[in-house]
């Protein structure tokens, strides 16, 4: 007999998928890492450049900045390649990557240099940002060790871990980490982005259908907290 309390893949409404982090997946990027959250999979190469934007010359500090891309068969039905210009949602998703990392990350440290996340998603099954995300603190975190090991950035450039995840409410059920099932029909979609201490650094939420009350937007945060709990927990034991 089905349990009417679990999801279509099993799972409880506060339960994320099965993650994985496989690092120094590619050998050439000074960081490397895919992600892997259920049937999302990620690809996260960072690579460091001795240069800095002409604004941020002559200050002494770094630059971090991202990329986002879906492969053409990540998806159902082949998504055309954006060769002449980006969509608004890519733009927006390069500029969240990017904030996002911009906070694990004392650019003041790493001297004049551009850190360059870029995110490619091989399969996409619900929340691909936020396994961009995730898994780009991962690469970073390879990237600045690199950095520290040639003796050209001190170990305090990595701050605090951080990590992402999507909530939802489906079918009145706020739950945690959606995958497309999901996703698609959620009536409240969310992404939540925190440091290990419990600090927020972005929230992207709305309403797909009826508005929604402050009660359940607590109820989805408290989801959000113990998913990335849940996802820092690993990524420390990933880098070790």
């Amino acid at each position: 007999m089905t349990n009417p309390e679990l999801r279509p893949d099993g799972r409880r409404a506060d339960q994320i998928r099965p993650v994985c982090f496989t690092l120094d997946f590619v050998d050439y990027p000074e960081g490397s890492v895919l992600v892997e959250m259920g049937n999302t999979r990620v690809l996260c190469n960072v690579s460091i450049e001795e240069s800095v934007p002409r604004w941020m010359a002559g200050r002494g500090a770094g630059w971090l900045t991202a990329e986002y891309a879906m492969l053409p068969r990540s998806t159902h039905t082949r998504t055309p390649r954006e060769t002449q210009r980006l969509r608004g949602r890519t733009q927006e998703i390069r500029r969240l990557i990017g904030r996002s990392l911009r906070a694990a990350v004392d650019l003041d440290l790493v001297g004049e240099r551009t850190i360059l996340v870029d995110c490619d998603v091989l399969q996409a099954d619900g929340g691909t940002r936020t396994a961009s995300i995730t898994g780009g603190y991962v690469a970073l975190a390879l990237a600045l060790r690199w950095l520290g090991v040639e003796g050209l950035a001190p170990e305090a450039a990595l701050k605090a871990p951080l990590a992402a995840v999507s909530v939802g409410v489906v079918d009145g059920r706020p739950m945690v980490d959606l995958c497309y099932a999901e996703d698609h029909v959620a009536d409240v979609d969310l992404n939540v982005v925190m440091l290990s201490d419990g600090r927020l650094i972005e929230v992207q939420g709305t309403a797909e259908r009826e508005p929604f009350s402050r009660e359940t937007l607590d109820q989805l945060l408290d989801l959000a907290v113990g998913g990335i709990e849940t996802l820092i927990q690993q990524q420390i034991e990933a880098l070790g």
